[in-house]
């Protein structure tokens, strides 16, 4: 985090537990807790414990074939915990790009900060802290385990001492993906949305107008009417005609949407149609259906009824 003043500078992102691209571009992640960093720990170190399991005997029986003094085997010793517990791990991570395999088990990953895949300085980074400093931590144990847990409970991102170290995240990659919400066409407002022309309303300003409806229940006032007084000013000068008079704010954005949705399904269905007449000439007419005639093209998603939710939006109610 930056320092502006001696003052902790907040609205950089890693202070915000969000990740940023190099691009900066905020990237829309689900940031790992304490709870399943836990449960990819602990298979994790069981893994590393039988390694060391193995590799213990088996080193034994090496030196046993040799005169060598205590020393010596002491130092053997110390070089198998080291590899098991600081070499697997950090050689897993680096060659499976920031998944072990408890972080595989638990769908997590290590990304750097900018959301970049992990290299070995990263992992052995991370490695080292967690041997010397953290678990199993063999500097201060039982205290360093606390102030640990303390660290990835205070962290906006659950990091640990490692992950600010190495400047790394762990992050799920297992997200649920829901299907996203479109409003439904208000009734009275079909015959306009077929007509308007909406070639200037861009992506950005779609997505803003279909989070505003789909999530206004969790403004409050006056945030919320001024919101989507603003939305609704900004989308009448990319649409024409405008809507009817009389027509609610909140009627006139959710039938942009529909409007919108219904023409990117024609769309879709149409190219699809001429990517199989482009097959049946060049490979002749196919036997029984059609491939594409197996993915049918989905209508809006049913949506609840707007009612109270967005009439608070703009001082409206539908009728």
């Amino acid at each position: 985090m930056r320092q502006t003043g001696g003052m902790t500078d907040t609205s950089h992102p890693a202070a915000q537990g969000r990740l940023v691209s190099g691009e900066a571009v905020e990237l829309d992640v689900r940031v790992a807790r304490i709870g399943s960093r836990v449960l990819a720990f602990v298979l994790d170190f069981a893994l590393a414990a039988l390694a060391f399991a193995i590799l213990l005997p088996l080193s034994w029986l090496l030196l046993s074939l040799f005169s060598v003094d205590q020393a010596l085997v002491d130092a053997a010793m110390v070089l198998v915990g080291v590899a098991a517990f600081v070499g697997f791990p950090v050689t897993v991570e680096t060659l499976s790009r920031g998944r072990s395999l408890g972080k595989l088990a638990m769908g997590l990953r290590v990304v750097r900060d900018d959301g970049g895949p992990i290299r070995f300085r990263h992992a052995l980074v991370r490695g080292v802290t967690a041997f010397g400093a953290e678990f199993p931590g063999i500097v201060m144990p039982g205290i360093t385990w606390l102030a640990t847990i303390g660290v990835m409970l205070v962290h906006p991102s659950g990091k640990r001492v490692g992950d600010l170290l190495a400047g790394t995240i762990v992050i799920h990659e297992r997200t649920p993906i829901g299907r996203a919400w479109v409003p439904a066409m208000p009734p009275g407002l079909e015959g306009w949305g077929r007509v308007a022309d909406l070639t200037d309303l861009d992506d950005e300003l779609a997505l803003a107008v279909r989070h505003f409806l789909s999530r206004n229940h969790d403004l409050a006032e006056p945030a919320r009417s001024s919101l989507g007084r603003a939305l609704a000013s900004e989308l009448r000068s990319k649409v024409a005609p405008p809507p009817p008079p009389g027509a609610p704010a909140w009627a006139f954005m959710a039938a942009v949407l529909a409007e919108r949705y219904r023409r990117s399904a024609q769309r879709m269905a149409g190219n699809r149609r001429m990517t199989a007449q482009v097959w049946d000439t060049l490979y002749g007419a196919p036997q029984g259906n059609a491939w594409w005639e197996g993915y049918p093209v989905a209508g809006p998603v049913p949506s609840k009824p707007l009612g109270e939710v967005t009439a608070g939006a703009t001082g409206h109610r539908p009728q």
